[in-house]
């Protein structure tokens, strides 16, 4: 069965009279996570054990104990960590195909028929280590994929002549009506027939409060309805809707293999053909004009254990790894090396707003009592809060927050009533309150309520500040407004700055958010290219077009609907602690703390490393070269080959090694000092 069979689905009431309101499930807004747990996989299992039995060997070996005691150990190493990659080597012999894995291997069977056990361990080790974290990338990514697949429920209640039928989503169809009840998700992507209600829609568009959803306004697929029912008509097919999109652009771009992983691969096979080729004519041609079978096959040998890529592998593993290891330490979570490389490349940055540029959740910015209510600021919002205090609403949750940050006495409140769209009502201390949006039809030009300049100097503030304006009236009279906003990170605009050092660039604002809000939020950090109201896939439009103008983009976002864009980027980091999980399990990074002064710090380590990667290929490449030459020119010993081979392999290892140090994570350039453009300091 298709993965879109599954994707989408909606359970709605039998009417449209508002039920009593149920408790909104906020966890419900995210996808549970289904991870592959890392012994699950089979590649895992072999090169736990294969590690386990070399690194249990070590000693034994190094304290010079009989070979029956290590021996049975080495012997469980090769056969763990080599089986699966011989056989598919031999796979792709069939193909026609010769990679280093397989060259890998060869290299160390030869090692050992020559008595160098320990060599050919190590290869084992390390390449049966680097198919499993491969094995397990792959897995995520598959899990995260499905992890949409609890955006939606599986059934829908469709209208029909004769009532209501509960049906499967995938056999909706266009036209077809539907019924969406409080707290439940919606189906398909539709457009309101009748009913109010408000939708949770952060999963798509990234806004961070429920949206007013009216007859005539669209809903989507995946969303959460409020506390009113609904009545939709579907507009698009289940498999064509916006969190469909979403799932085809996800796994398109995770198909999608980068220029640089071609080329690697590319210069793998030749590698691999060339070494062998090499180590056949190093053998035969020494038989030919007479040398004896053992010293023919000794030189041959020894070719093959110097030119083996050990070196190289390690000239680009101990870098990306400990700069992983760094990152980590201060809360900033790399998924790979190649995610780690593929940082220190990018010369764009591309943030989404909501979540990411700010906290993604209002707060209130201004109180206004009206002229003659009697009450000042804190009075007000104690009004406000006690009023509000019974509700689940976001924008009742930060009023509250508001009143407890000012240590506010709330009054116990009665009667407590919910009207979706407009606000709530309940008996404060005998009196009614109601606390809810100004009347959209309000025209301060000629209402003549006194109290008219209350509503006036709201909506001022919040064309300024790009906020939601919230009435308060006791007893049917105005007795003051309230302004709430979702505020920038206090490292917001640091954090533009310092990516527009490192890239000589501005970052682009890419949000699903209006454009006032959007305006507000890039004035307040400095960024002058803004895109709002942007869907999914105009995220991933807006991306692409960067990337077709020769760009390296690095997206930064949170929500699902920023997963396509943060699968479609060059590099694509997450915010981790309110991120949803398809964002987190796309993303080559996650941010865990959420320090946006994270972002352009990374990004720096990971230019740090790709130097330390280049430093150690010219290393290793050197001692290949010589240590080849050598042994084809003269006379190379086997021991010195081997200490050849191995030092210049610990002396790229301990190069890389230097990014554990403290001193190589900056969260900002030295005071003074002018911010490096992809020049990071050296170690």
């Amino acid at each position: 069965m298709s993965l879109h069979v599954f994707l989408y689905g909606a359970r709605v009431s039998s009417t449209l009279d508002s039920p009593p309101v149920p408790a909104l499930d906020v966890s419900a807004r995210t996808a549970p996570r289904r991870r592959t747990r890392v012994l699950a996989l089979p590649e895992a299992r072999w090169a736990l054990l294969a590690t386990a039995a070399f690194l249990s060997a070590l000693p034994l070996h190094f304290a010079d104990a009989p070979g029956w005691t290590y021996g049975p150990l080495y012997a469980i190493a090769y056969l763990a960590g080599g089986w699966e990659p011989l056989l598919e080597g031999l796979r792709a012999l069939r193909r026609t195909t010769l990679d280093v894995d397989l060259l890998m291997i060869v290299a160390a069977l030869g090692a050992a028929a020559i008595g160098q056990v320990l060599d050919g361990a190590l290869l084992i080790v390390i390449f049966a280590t680097s198919g499993a974290l491969e094995a397990l990338a792959t897995a995520r990514t598959a899990d995260s994929v499905r992890g949409l697949l609890d955006l939606a429920p599986a059934t829908a209640t469709r209208v029909t002549a004769d009532g209501e039928e509960s049906v499967p989503v995938n056999r909706l169809r266009v036209g077809d009506e539907l019924l969406i009840r409080p707290g439940e998700r919606i189906g398909a992507d539709a457009r309101v027939l009748d009913g109010t209600s408000e939708a949770d829609q952060a999963t798509i568009t990234g806004e961070p409060l429920p949206v007013l959803k009216t007859p005539g306004d669209e809903v989507f697929a995946g969303t959460l309805n409020g506390t009113g029912a609904l009545r939709v008509r579907v507009e698009r097919d289940p498999t064509d809707s916006v969190i469909a999109r979403i799932v085809t652009l996800v796994e398109e771009a995770s198909r999608t293999k980068a220029p640089t992983q071609l080329f690697i691969e590319k210069i793998e096979q030749r590698y691999a053909v060339g070494v062998v080729a090499a180590t056949l004519t190093v053998f035969a041609v020494p038989l030919a004009f007479g040398a004896d079978l053992t010293g023919a096959l000794l030189r041959a040998m020894t070719f093959m254990i110097v030119a083996s890529p050990c070196a190289v592998v390690l000239a680009t593993m101990p870098p990306l790894l400990s700069a992983i290891a760094t990152a980590g330490r201060h809360g900033v979570l790399v998924k790979s090396a190649l995610a780690m490389e593929r940082l220190g490349e990018i010369d764009t940055a591309a943030l989404d707003k909501t979540g990411t540029l700010t906290e993604g959740a209002p707060e209130v910015t201004a109180v206004r009592p009206a002229t003659g209510s009697g009450l000042d600021e804190d009075a007000l919002l104690a009004l406000a809060a006690a009023a509000e205090h019974p509700s689940e609403h976001p924008l009742a949750r930060a009023i509250v927050a508001a009143a407890r940050t000012r240590d506010l006495r709330l009054a116990p409140a009665r009667d407590f009533a919910a009207k979706p769209g407009h606000g709530v009502t309940a008996t404060v201390d005998g009196r009614v309150v109601t606390v809810g949006r100004p009347d959209p039809g309000l025209d301060t030009d000629t209402h003549t309520d006194a109290n008219t300049d209350a509503y006036t100097d709201a909506y001022t503030d919040t064309d300024v500040e790009g906020g939601t304006v919230v009435r308060v009236e006791r007893d049917g009279a105005l007795v003051g407004t309230l302004v709430l906003a979702d505020h920038p990170r206090a490292d917001a605009a640091e954090t533009a700055a310092g990516l527009t050092a490192l890239t000589g660039t501005s970052p682009v604002l890419l949000t699903g958010d209006n454009p006032r809000a959007a305006a507000q939020v890039a004035t307040a950090t400095g960024i002058t290219d803004v895109r709002a109201s942007l869907l999914p896939e105009d995220k991933v439009t807006a991306v692409r077009e960067l990337q077709r103008a020769g760009r390296k983009v690095l997206f930064v976002g949170d929500g699902v609907n920023d997963a396509p864009a943060l699968a479609a980027a060059h590099s694509g980091i997450a915010m981790g602690r309110a991120g949803s999980d398809l964002a987190l399990e796309t993303a080559d990074a996650v941010v865990v703390r959420d320090e946006l002064a994270a972002i352009p710090a990374v990004v720096r380590l990971s230019r740090a490393a790709r130097r330390l990667v280049v430093q150690n290929l010219l290393v290793a490449g050197t001692f290949i070269t010589v240590l080849v030459l050598w042994d084809l020119l003269g006379h190379l010993p086997l021991p010195l080959g081997v200490a050849g081979h191995e030092g210049s392999t610990v002396l790229v290892g301990l190069n890389g090694l230097r990014l554990l140090r403290e001193s190589a994570w900056r969260l900002r350039e030295s005071a003074g000092r002018r911010p490096d453009v992809g020049r990071p300091r050296a170690l």
